[in-house]
């Protein structure tokens, strides 16, 4: 990275367009006038008050240890009940993306409320000297996006292509009084990443690539979620992930970044300035590592890093607020697990997310206090910063959560006018050959493609469910996908849906619309691998197989992209008249045809006013991809974005793409987080054979075997399996997939596991048909934590199995009681050689 260039240089880069000056940037924020050369001190416009911290001290004085360590102390709402907050005095609690009072999915506004009152009265009546109120924290990521029947807004991707600050900040306000309404006080946002490699899962979650895009939001952000802190309509905000989250090599979800000193403060911590500035009450670490390796300063996990957390954010920065942890993040952190780490503490994180393991952490750290390993007086900073946030938040002003004026009232939920202008807003005209755009009404329109009917595809991840995944268009009440906007504005009789324009003469119809693109993911899940590429059509070749069969009939073709990142489309513009990348819109279809067709009268509705904020790719090996780098060459560069008025011709493009991927992996994935879905999991049992799906909340109880999600390296990463008799898992294809020839050779099945009971019979291992009886080798790892297995291929070659094309990759069996988690499932090359390799001969 060239941060230096890139930030002085941003402006004038940012006006060059790769087709055409017509389409110039509107608005370009101006650079920063010089590099910081260190950590600023901010001075926040929440200022410290002589009264509060005087009782602040009082309070502190008077806590037990125990009573101090729960404050400390936040578990999910499934892993804790209101007596737990009373007896354990737990100071904050979360719910994580897809989980909701009594595990209801549509519960109700009146529904969140109740469970908030029951916490925040078990909160009130504890034993302690002084009452503490506890603070509930959600992820309120573009709405408040867990909830049924809230608006959804464009995901951060779309706002930063918006350009317009004002707006974001309407949002933050509504966004706050839709979280009030559920009895919620705490959102963990605005997310600040700066996203330098869209292969990051998390890209669609970050305003831009640019630092002056992320430093002109967040502070409005901020403003419009906290407001003055004290009124019915605020929430206490989070700034997160710092630092560098958006940065890692590889765009891997918690994975190392290596900036240099001056492109972290100057590139990745940009939006932290105006939002620590505007008085943000929390800062969440993240997952992610610091190698600053041209400094040669390793200074590794962010939940372990004293010198980010406490010198930097808190010292330095002079931020007063709390510093939360992420979902289960302090296990990343060198001799750390789910229920202990004096390290991040220590390091400077004052409330710690432990979902589950909560009651094992109090007491870890209560022993961890009294020997010696935590400082009393990091304790009683971490208390004093969690009691300075809620003091300010008025949580002690003696109101219930029933007791805000939005509370239970589902229509505070609602801001659809507001987020239709924020669609209108978002959109990006890539191509428009021909002036195909805007189409006029009452024509006759063939509308295709797989995410025109899907208020999933719209929506994206972080949407009623942590991954955007299993929800049906019923779980969205209050919205319209763009087939029904079409159908309003065309008139519902001129238009015919096929999602595949299987059987369908094209030549009926005036214009296509297609609707293609990625489907739902968040962090994990959407990471693109090493060796994976930025195609579109090879991640999913049904768009580029509709596109195929409407193209090149005489009829225009308008292709709307629906991603959560740019993508390598060229085959997709080649067979398209009109391009536009949507994004992921949210609830509101009809933002995107306000903009798509003419009014009644023929003149144009409303132009399209987006400018790419993220750099397109040119080739599928193009990441990263940033404005101000050296050789910038992208197809179509940051700013780009054309309008009606725009007379700019997009050509043909060269459409090839590197058959073997990027070919910087030996891996194929079988089940881990970048790739669940090449290979489906289903469970047999009992004469019972079940799709395991994409509800991660999901727990199935079959005759023979109890299986539910689980963690071994990330959140809800792995599947646990509790046998009672004869049952088995396997993943499964639709046809065989080839398997390419660096994962053949020397070749492995390579699977993380941890055994938390030994097999009281046999358990095989099998890929296709051919199966290995394993019983003696997960004998030997019942209870030793995660375990890493590699099986060589040749094992199975031996016995017969043809390995150049696989449909079955992967299986496990077991005909007696046994108990086990697997996770990270794959095929990899030279795994073999490994000398933690199994041998052949421990099978039998």
């Amino acid at each position: 990275m060239n941060s230096h260039n890139h930030i002085l240089r941003r402006a004038v880069l940012a006006a060059t367009l790769a087709l055409g000056a017509s389409a110039a940037i509107a608005n370009p924020a101006a650079p920063v006038a010089k590099p910081l050369a260190d950590w600023p001190h901010i001075t926040s416009v929440v200022k410290q008050d002589k009264a509060m911290e005087a009782r602040i001290q009082q309070i502190v004085a008077g806590m037990t240890l125990a009573q101090k360590v729960g404050q400390m102390t936040q578990p999910e709402i499934k892993f804790s009940s209101p007596e737990d907050i009373r007896t354990y005095y737990i100071g904050s609690v979360l719910n994580g993306g897809g989980s909701w009072p009594q595990n209801n999915k549509h519960a109700s506004a009146a529904d969140w409320v109740k469970l908030a009152d029951a916490y925040y009265d078990a909160s009130m009546s504890t034993d302690m000297k002084v009452q503490i109120p506890v603070i509930w924290g959600i992820d309120a990521m573009h709405g408040n996006s867990n909830m049924y029947g809230a608006t959804l807004f464009p995901h951060n991707i779309g706002l930063g292509a918006a350009r317009n600050a004002k707006l974001v900040g309407e949002m933050a306000k509504s966004v706050a009084k839709a979280v009030r309404a559920t009895g919620i006080d705490w959102v963990f946002a605005p997310t600040l990443a700066v996203v330098r490699d869209d292969r990051w899962g998390r890209t669609y979650e970050s305003f831009s690539e640019d630092p002056a895009i992320v430093k002109e939001y967040s502070g409005v952000y901020v403003k419009g979620l906290q407001g003055n802190l004290k009124d019915d309509s605020t929430v206490v905000a989070t700034a997160k992930h710092f630092v560098g989250d958006g940065g890692t090599n590889e765009g891997k979800d918690r994975g190392v970044n290596q900036s240099t000193m001056a492109e972290m403060i100057n590139i990745h911590a940009q939006g932290y300035y105006p939002a620590l500035q505007a008085g943000v009450q929390t800062v969440m670490a993240s997952f992610n590592s610091w190698n600053d390796v041209k400094g040669v300063t390793d200074h590794g996990k962010m939940h372990g890093s004293r010198e980010l957390l406490t010198v930097a954010l808190k010292e330095k920065m002079g931020f007063d607020g709390l510093v939360v942890s992420d979902w289960n993040a302090i296990t990343e952190v060198p001799g750390c697990a789910e229920d202990s780490c004096a390290a991040s503490i220590n390091a400077g994180v004052d409330l710690v997310m432990v979902p589950e393991k909560w009651k094992t952490f109090i007491a870890n750290t209560i022993a961890q206090v009294e020997k010696g390993e935590i400082p009393m007086a990091r304790i009683d900073d971490a208390v004093t910063r969690i009691l300075r946030v809620k003091l300010r938040a008025g949580l002690f002003d003696g109101k219930k959560p029933s007791q805000n004026i939005y509370a239970g009232k589902q229509e505070a939920l609602q801001d659809r006018a507001l987020a239709r202008k924020a669609v209108r807003e978002s959109l990006v005209l890539l191509k428009n050959n021909g002036g195909v755009l805007p189409l006029a009404r009452g024509k006759k329109i063939l509308v295709v493609g797989k995410s025109a009917d899907s208020m999933a595809n719209q929506s994206g991840g972080w949407s009623l469910t942590w991954q955007g995944t299993d929800n049906k268009n019923s779980d969205y009440p209050y919205s319209d996908t763009i087939l029904t906007a079409i159908q309003e504005v065309a008139g519902k009789d001129n238009v015919t849906y096929s999602e595949t324009a299987a059987g369908v003469d094209v030549g009926k119809f005036d214009a296509v619309i297609a609707v293609i693109g990625e489907t739902p993911y968040a962090e994990g899940d959407g990471d693109i691998g090493p060796a994976g590429t930025l195609r579109l059509s090879g991640r999913h070749p049904e768009d580029l197989a509709v596109l195929q069969a409407v193209s090149g009939k005489g009829k225009p073709v308008v292709t709307l992209l629906v991603t959560g990142r740019p993508l390598y489309s060229n085959d997709i513009f080649n067979l398209s008249d009109s391009a536009v990348a949507a994004w992921l819109p949210g609830t509101e279809g009809k933002g995107v045809t306000d903009v798509l067709f003419r009014k009644a009268d023929g003149k144009v509705n409303a132009d399209f006013r987006g400018k790419l904020s993220f750099s397109w790719p040119k080739s599928a090996c193009q990441s990263p991809l940033n404005v101000g780098d050296a050789n910038y060459d992208p197809l179509f560069k940051y700013g780009y974005g054309l309008s009606y008025a725009s007379k700019v011709t997009v050509p043909l493009l060269d459409q090839s793409y590197p058959e073997g991927g990027c070919g910087k992996s030996l891996a194929v994935p079988v089940y881990n987080p970048t790739d669940r879905f090449t290979y489906a999991l289903y469970v047999t049992s009992g004469g019972q054979r079940v799709a395991l799906g994409a509800d991660l909340n999901a727990v199935f109880n079959l005759p023979t075997v109890k299986v539910e999600t689980a963690q071994i390296n990330t959140q809800q990463d792995a599947k646990r399996l509790t046998w009672t008799g004869a049952a088995k898992l396997e993943a499964q294809a639709g046809k065989a997939v080839k398997l390419p020839a660096y994962a053949i050779t020397d070749g492995a099945l390579q699977f993380d596991a941890i055994v938390s009971a030994a097999p009281q019979g046999k358990v095989q291992i099998g890929i296709e048909t051919v199966a290995l009886d394993a019983s003696t080798v997960f004998q030997q790892l019942a209870g030793k934590g995660k375990q890493t297995v590699k099986i060589p291929l040749s094992c199975f070659a031996t016995r017969g199995l043809a390995l150049a094309a696989l449909s079955t990759p992967f299986s496990v069996a077991a005909d007696a009681p046994f108990a086990a988690t697997f996770a990270n499932i794959q095929i990899v090359g030279g795994a073999a050689k490994d000398k933690d390799a199994l041998a052949c001969g421990d099978f039998k």
